[in-house]
């Protein structure tokens, strides 16, 4: 049973106490797991506050957890009470369902239920807000109620202030519980108690049954406490027993925000001290977050402002920041990425992704691949050995092995109402400042020209162009500039015949002599009387 029915004033917050986060899952996503690990018959999670919102988190943890509705009445005994009358109504259920296929009859057994009590077995019972608790440690509590045949056990832990925290009461010479008393009820002299009450219990259900039919609300809290069942065990001839862990920060329990921080900080130590066990370095812990739920394998290489969260995989080898934060992206062996954010994208083996880039979803990159510096990518699959290196944006697009995509290259992909692909073949090299107008295909080994806007498939092996035809219009800045630095600059250059400074290089002589043959332009006369120089500033 878990219990996630409280409020969580102290949060302040409209999200429910329960379902806020810590090391990738929330709070009941950590109870639910831990639940889970001792694969127990039945998982039933019991909500009020914000119900709904409990309710659906737990269904999508678990498809087969039993919701229960606890009712007005407050108190932990009354939520496990409304917990047991739920698992008994399933109980009875199934064994009815189990007599009608086997054709057995259901007598009459002297005004007690025909099928039986209802549940039977061990309860285990934890509260939904201690997220550090395990299944091994839970494991740990349900062999020790079964080794000592204990009515009742509980998970205890000693603490240097106890204040708020219900004490547990030991009898002298046999160590039995005779008693948890919550703290506002304590006396002074149980006050000084410093061993407390995690609020995880094993109970026989029988026991607890019957100590949930006698409970009472007489305290100073005026709820049902699930605590005052000791009594009723011990008063049945039952043992009652604790194990006191030596683990405080394992059992304790989340009411605000700072609390939440702290036991974060304390998850995120223990994930990371796990990690370096095993093999991987975490240059700096102080700021390196990794997500209970990520896979790391050895020699990986976390580099300091590394975030890795959800589902995140990074193979053996690879090396991932700094500053680079990764959700549900799978990272191969010895690829490196730096300064990335990404999420729902895979990284190939020896790929390098960064600095600054930005990998959203389905986007996947090919061995030996390069997303780099101020590129986007989106819905893209980029084959082995591709690259897309600058200043670019790639989305709904299929580029082929060994390709390069040159500088501030776009696929223009949405027309305002449909995304469209782009494909790029293997083996092609695009030009800097391309716009893809998709859909387009540009064929294997082609070629685009720097500055074109392909409206048109590329065939295999072509040279795409799409741009006007480069127009010089001579002496603009000094008719139109005149007396500004620039306009004195090309004077210079003209008076001087500085060829390297501003003047025309090799290959605008060409141009502007084949422009006058075409045009039938007379030639200019050069100081040296050489009519074909294109550089000559007299007339013929």
């Amino acid at each position: 049973m878990v219990l996630a029915a409280g409020q969580g004033t102290r949060m302040k917050s409209a999200v429910p106490k329960v379902l806020h986060g810590i090391g990738g899952r929330t709070m009941l996503g950590h109870a639910m797991t831990a639940a889970r690990e001792l694969a127990p018959e039945h998982v039933a999670v019991v909500v009020r506050h914000e119900r709904e919102q409990v309710a659906a988190a737990a269904r999508e943890l678990d498809e087969a957890a039993l919701v229960v509705d606890q009712d007005e009445i407050p108190g932990t005994g009354r939520a496990v009470q409304c917990a047991l009358d739920a698992l008994d109504v399933r109980t009875h259920a199934t064994r009815a369902a189990d007599l009608v296929h086997s054709a057995d009859e259901v007598h009459d057994t002297d005004g007690a239920h025909p099928l039986g009590d209802g549940l039977d077995g061990a309860v285990v019972v934890l509260a939904g807000d201690i997220p550090l608790l395990d299944g091994a440690t839970l494991a740990e509590l349900l062999a020790a109620h079964h080794a000592d045949g204990n009515a009742v056990t509980v998970l205890t832990t000693e603490l240097a202030d106890a204040t708020g925290y219900g004490r547990i009461v030991r009898e002298p010479g046999t160590g039995d519980v005779t008693a948890i008393v919550e703290h506002k009820d304590a006396t002074a002299e149980q006050r000084a108690i410093r061993e407390i009450n995690s609020s995880v219990y094993v109970f026989d259900a029988a026991v607890l049954r019957r100590g949930l039919d006698g409970l009472g609300s007489d305290n100073a809290q005026g709820e049902v406490y699930l605590t005052d069942v000791i009594a009723s065990a011990r008063a049945g001839g039952g043992a009652v027993r604790a194990v006191l862990s030596d683990d405080p920060m394992l059992v304790e329990g989340v009411n605000d925000r700072q609390a939440l921080a702290t036991l974060g900080a304390e998850l995120n130590r223990r994930t990371l001290e796990r990690w370096m066990r095993e093999g991987v370095t975490v240059v700096d812990p102080a700021t390196t977050w990794v997500d209970v739920d990520v896979e790391l394998a050895r020699d990986v290489t976390l580099l300091p402002g590394t975030q890795l969260h959800g589902a995140t995989t990074v193979a053996e080898g690879a090396t991932v920041g700094p500053d680079t934060t990764l959700t549900d992206v799978e990272v191969g062996e010895r690829a490196s990425v730096v300064r990335t954010h990404g999420s729902l994208a895979v990284i190939g083996a020896d790929a390098t992704v960064g600095p600054f880039a930005y990998l959203r979803p389905n986007t996947v990159l090919g061995a030996r691949g390069k997303i780099g510096t101020f590129v986007e990518t989106k819905n893209t699959e980029i084959g082995e050995g591709s690259k897309i290196p600058h200043l670019s944006y790639v989305g709904d697009a299929t580029i082929g092995a060994e390709s390069n995509i040159g500088a501030a290259s776009v696929t223009v992909n949405y027309d305002g109402v449909h995304k469209h692909r782009t494909v790029i073949g293997s083996h092609a090299r695009t030009g800097a400042d391309n716009m893809f107008v998709a859909p387009v295909t540009i064929g294997d080994g082609a070629y685009t020209a720097a500055g074109s806007v392909v409206t048109r498939d590329v065939p295999a092996g072509a040279l795409g162009v799409s741009r006007p035809q480069q127009k010089n219009i001579d002496g603009w800045v000094e008719r139109r500039r005149a007396g500004t630095p620039a306009a004195e600059a090309a004077a210079r250059s003209r008076d001087e015949g500085d060829e390297g400074a501003g003047g025309l290089g090799p290959q605008a002589k060409r141009e502007l002599a084949e422009h006058n043959a075409l045009t039938g332009a007379i030639p200019k006369v050069s100081r040296t009387g050489d009519a074909a120089d294109p550089e000559s500033s007299e007339s013929a």
